[in-house]
C-alpha cells in the first residue's frame, strides 16, 4: 500500500521548520506503511565537500573514520553523514566499500537519507527528523507485501548524486529494464522495483536530460501502475502513470509545494486552508526547481 510524502519550499523562512513538517507528514500516514520508513533531506551544503550517508553495522567505530579521511563524520543512530573533499569522492567511496561494516546510502553534495525499519514516528525520532533544516525533502511509509520488512528495502531509494525516488506501485517491467540499465553501468543493491526506477532516472539525468525530460521518458518505457515522488539537488518532480489507480492529492501555496498519498497527510502544513489543492492528473509531469 505504502505511504509518500513530499515537500519542496519556496519560501527560505520555511526552511528551519522542514523537518519537523515532514515528520508530521509521514507520522500520518503510518496506517499506509507502518513496517518501515524513510527520507530524504536536501539541506545545507559544504563548499567543495560532498556528501556520503552510511548505515552503520553493530560494532563499528564510525568516528574512527575522520582521521583516515580528512572527513566530518555526524552520527545519526545506525546511520552517519560523511564530508569529505569532493577532489576525494572517488578515493573514499572505495574506502568505504571495503569496509563490510558499512553500506553506502547516498552521496550528494545537499542530500542525506535516511531509512530503517519500524513505524515512520520511530524512524522520524531515531534519525533526529524534526531536527533537520533545508530546502525540500521526499519520506515514504511501506507495508511490506511482497518482500521481507528490511531497512535494505526500504524506502527512499538514491542511485545517483543528489538524487532519489519514492514509489507507490509496481513496475511490470523491472527486470528488463534492470537488465539494460545494468549494461549501461547503473549499480543496483537489491532486488526492489523502486530502485529500477530511480535507476532509470539516474541514467536519464546522466545522459544530459532535464528532470522533468526525464520523468517524460518514464511513460514511454517504465510499464505498470505508479506515483513516483523524485528529488535532485535542485528539483522537485511528481509522475503518476496513465491509469492513476494509486491515490495523490497536492497543495500549492506561495510558500510551498507539498505531495501526499491521503489528504491528511497535508492538512497540518502552514496555510492549507488557503492552497491550491489538486489531484496531479495522469500522465503528466509535474516539476518544480530552486533558483541556482
Amino acid at each position: 500500500m505504502c505511504g509518500i510524502a513530499g515537500l519542496f519550499l519556496k519560501n527560505p523562512a520555511l526552511e528551519p521548520q522542514l523537518g519537523t513538517l515532514m515528520a508530521k507528514m509521514l507520522d500520518v500516514l503510518t496506517e499506509r506503511g507502518p513496517d518501515s520508513a524513510g527520507f530524504a533531506i536536501y539541506g545545507a551544503s559544504t563548499p567543495g565537500h560532498v556528501k556520503f550517508t552510511v548505515r552503520v553495522k553493530p560494532g563499528f567505530d564510525v568516528l574512527s573514520l575522520p582521521a583516515r579521511l580528512d572527513a566530518v563524520v555526524t552520527e545519526h543512530d545506525d546511520h552517519a553523514v560523511v564530508s569529505v573533499p569532493a577532489a576525494r569522492e572517488a578515493e573514499v567511496r572505495a574506502l568505504l566499500e571495503a569496509h563490510p561494516e558499512l553500506v553506502i546510502v547516498s552521496v550528494g553534495s545537499r542530500m542525506e537519507l535516511f531509512k530503517g525499519v519500524g513505524l515512520p514516528e520511530d524512524v522520524s525520532v531515531r534519525f533526529g527528523l524534526s531536527g533537520m533544516s533545508g530546502t525540500h525533502a521526499i519520506g515514504h511509509t511501506r507495508m511490506a507485501t511482497e518482500s521481507a520488512v528490511t531497512t535494505e528495502g526500504a524506502h527512499p531509494f538514491s542511485t545517483g548524486s543528489d538524487q532519489c525516488l519514492v514509489h507507490n506501485g509496481s513496475l511490470s517491467n523491472h527486470n528488463d529494464v534492470r537488465r539494460s540499465l545494468i549494461r549501461e553501468g547503473i549499480k543496483f543493491a537489491t532486488q526492489n522495483d523502486t530502485e529500477v526506477a530511480a535507476g532509470y532516472l539516474s541514467y536519464k539525468l546522466r545522459e544530459g536530460a532535464k528532470l522533468d525530460e526525464a520523468l517524460t521518458s518514464a511513460l514511454n518505457d517504465l510499464d505498470g501502475f505508479y506515483t513516483f515522488v523524485v528529488g535532485t539537488e535542485s528539483g522537485f518532480g511528481v509522475l503518476r502513470d496513465p491509469v492513476a489507480c494509486k491515490p495523490a492529492v497536492m497543495a500549492e501555496t506561495d510558500d510551498y509545494v507539498a505531495f501526499g498519498s491521503e489528504y491528511r497527510a497535508l492538512a497540518g502544513l502552514p496555510g492549507i486552508e488557503t492552497a491550491h489543492l489538486f489531484e496531479p492528473e495522469p500522465a503528466r509531469v509535474y516539476f518544480w526547481e530552486r533558483a541556482a
